[in-house]
């Protein structure tokens, strides 16, 4: 199961990343179709998300601009950081002007999920083949590229 953290008036933009990650035959756990969920936003919520974040294989953070402002969305990234870091945890950001991060810097240690045109080449020089990629970021400034699928199917 993926745990999905997003902000939550970009239903829209949710549902399109939801349907996009059922494509990849993954569960997705997104907090308000959980029947469970209180009604209304209080310590329950808390616990319950918590609980969720645990048991999850996957965290993604859709980094949408408002998102990475959320305070409910950096407080779920920070559970999703103790318990996923950093083979299971990637951010997707929506747009590229949202890659650059700037004011929360620190979203650049995480492994983010990108589209690759298929015009990329690895360090050996065979070309990274057309998809989507979890990009980990190395302590070199290089990365490592898992596809999307593959990671999506490793477990904990």
């Amino acid at each position: 199961m993926v745990f999905l953290s997003h902000k939550h008036d970009e239903l829209t933009l949710l549902q399109d990343v939801v349907a996009f990650l059922n494509e990849e035959g993954v569960e997705i756990y997104v907090d308000w179709m959980d029947e469970e969920m209180p009604a209304y936003t209080n310590a329950k919520t808390a616990l319950r998300l918590k609980e969720k974040i645990k048991v999850a294989n996957k965290f993604i953070l859709v980094a949408t601009s408002n998102a990475i402002k959320s305070k409910w969305c950096n407080w779920e990234l920070g559970l999703g950081d103790a318990a996923k870091y950093n083979e299971h945890i990637a951010l997707f950001p929506i747009n590229r002007t949202s890659q650059n991060f700037s004011g929360a810097e620190y979203l650049r240690i995480y492994p983010h999920i990108e589209f690759e045109d298929g015009s990329g080449k690895y360090s050996n020089g065979t070309t990274i083949l057309k998809g989507y990629y979890v990009k980990t970021p190395l302590e070199n400034g290089k990365f490592r590229l898992s596809q999307l699928k593959d990671w999506l199917k490793r477990k904990k």
